[in-house]
């Protein structure tokens, strides 16, 4: 399967988000590197730490945006993940440069999503596309409504 087109550039003069001209969506970005322990006997990045890396993602979001997870957390909500989906289209090796895109997605009641696109970071080819949906629990793990600072995030994000 072949990834769709990905063409960003910095959203208002900022580093941290991103507009994708081909694809029209907003995007919040972070960068990383592999390391050489995310590398598998094939020395490419195993398959697993890709999910890692769209945690990355989510929580350098949150921290740009004004609410982190250990904000969250203080306010009695966990998020934990219900379901994962992942496309790979290259592979990364050790000390390969990434950028690591993350979008809110869709929001419902008690759950949400986040989108996820990471690309090489020198040569901008599309490593993998994802997605994460969570629900909302408090501290018992009890199904709640999503929280007021988080729905807030989903309706500020840029188109």
């Amino acid at each position: 399967m072949k990834p769709r087109p990905f063409v960003p550039e910095p959203l208002a003069g900022s580093d941290c988000f991103v507009h994708d001209r081909a694809g029209g969506l907003a995007w919040h970005r972070c960068a990383a590197r592999t390391l050489y322990a995310d590398t598998d006997r094939s020395q490419v990045v195993y398959h697993a730490n890709y999910l890692r890396y769209f945690e990355l993602g989510r929580a350098s979001l949150m921290r740009d945006t004004g609410y982190t997870y250990r904000e969250v957390e203080a306010d009695g909500y966990l998020y934990p993940i219900i379901q994962v989906g992942l496309d790979f289209y290259a592979p990364l090796h050790y000390d390969d440069p990434m950028w690591i895109h993350t979008r809110p997605a869709q929001l419902e009641r008690v759950r949400l999503r986040f989108d996820y696109l990471i690309t090489h970071g020198e040569t901008g080819r599309i490593v993998c596309s994802g997605f994460t949906r969570h629900c909302a629990v408090n501290g018992a793990g009890t199904p709640v409504g999503v929280d007021e600072r988080t729905l807030h995030l989903w309706r500020t994000f840029p188109p």
